[in-house]
């Protein structure tokens, strides 16, 4: 086994697996932006799918005209505008939300709080109400605050279930997993597993190298060096693609990563283990991500943080006074929520 996290791309490759018959009824929201169109397309590639249905506000038709014309077994549905969420979202087993604006050059996460906050506050009101079992993955930034928002309307609703409710981090994992094969000369990324605990944005960013699968061991300053531009990585493809967007494909594969890996687990199949941003007591802080095994009903158990270095417990001490703000933010903006 390589470590307590999956095998990087094994979770997508069971996604695309010809064999697996499975019946999961996925909903994506904002499935016409730049990540809601890649993820649907992976999604519906995607045998273990019976159904995805699609919502946005604009070019949704178009989106499932388009994917409802590839050759594989998924039934695609698309919904446009509020009178039609609740349709999207009735009997759906799995919800993922990429729905929001997108970063620009000099901004951070933190940034979009005002309108994505506001967009999760409603769809994740509309989850509560038409399919509270459902699985909820979050991807909408900044993911330290959407959690903590999702989580308050779902109380509000009285179908408050924390072993249902994901932060997708999983991005966080796939940059870390690449960056260190790139600095191991003939190492296969795919055979990489890195853990990435904490939250998802800067430095609440946290990657175990310590606890990386090969081990691998790098000097303090190429360690440091490493650990920041995965932090940063975000950062990175905003100041690429010159304010025409954020990490777009990158994420999608990494929400379509987690959604197999969620309906693998759904499904019966044992020790499926990913990273996610959720509901824990792991660390002084309400939330925060480490590896979970995942099961039937979601969590089936949180396998904390284990043994780390010095450098890695000054990180997580460093992160703790933004991650409770963030968080405190979320919650204070849900409560006030009408």
């Amino acid at each position: 086994m390589l470590s307590r996290l999956a095998r990087p791309a094994a979770a997508l490759r069971r996604g695309l697996a010809t064999t697996a018959q499975n019946n999961a009824k996925v909903a994506v929201l904002g499935a016409s932006g730049g990540i809601g169109q890649p993820l649907s397309l992976l999604l519906k590639n995607s045998p273990l799918v019976s159904r995805l249905s699609l919502y946005d506000i604009a070019h949704t038709p178009g989106v499932a005209a388009d994917l409802s014309h590839i050759e594989t077994r998924a039934n695609v549905k698309g919904f446009l505008g509020p009178e039609q969420l609740p349709e999207c979202l009735k009997g759906c087993n799995v919800v993922v939300i990429p729905a929001g604006v997108p970063r620009k050059p000099g901004m951070t996460r933190d940034d979009l709080f005002n309108t994505n906050a506001s967009i999760v506050a409603t769809l994740t009101s509309a989850c509560a109400k038409h399919c509270p079992e459902a699985m909820i993955c979050i991807i909408s930034n900044p993911v330290n605050s959407t959690i903590p928002i999702t989580s308050e309307i779902f109380k509000k609703h009285g179908v408050y279930n924390p072993n249902r409710i994901f932060g997708v981090t999983t991005l966080d994992i796939v940059r870390a997993n690449t960056f260190v094969a790139e600095l191991k000369v003939g190492c296969n990324p795919a055979r990489v597993s890195v853990p990435v605990i904490g939250g998802h944005a800067g430095k609440t960013i946290i990657p175990l190298i310590s606890q990386c699968t090969p081990k691998v061991d790098f000097p303090q300053d190429q360690l440091e060096k490493l650990t920041g531009r995965i932090q940063e990585a975000g950062t990175e493809v905003v100041k690429a693609k010159a304010g025409a967007g954020s990490a777009t494909l990158s994420m999608a594969y990494a929400g379509a990563r987690f959604v197999f890996s969620l309906v693998d687990a759904m499904n019966g199949k044992e020790g499926v283990i990913e990273c996610s941003f959720v509901r824990s007591e792991e660390t002084e802080s309400p939330y925060f991500s480490t590896p979970l095994l995942l099961g039937k009903n979601g969590i089936e158990k949180n396998l904390g943080i284990g043994k780390i270095t010095p450098f890695e417990e000054k990180m997580i001490a460093e992160a703790m006074s933004e991650l409770k703000a963030s968080i405190k933010k979320g919650e204070d903006f849900a409560k006030n929520f009408k």
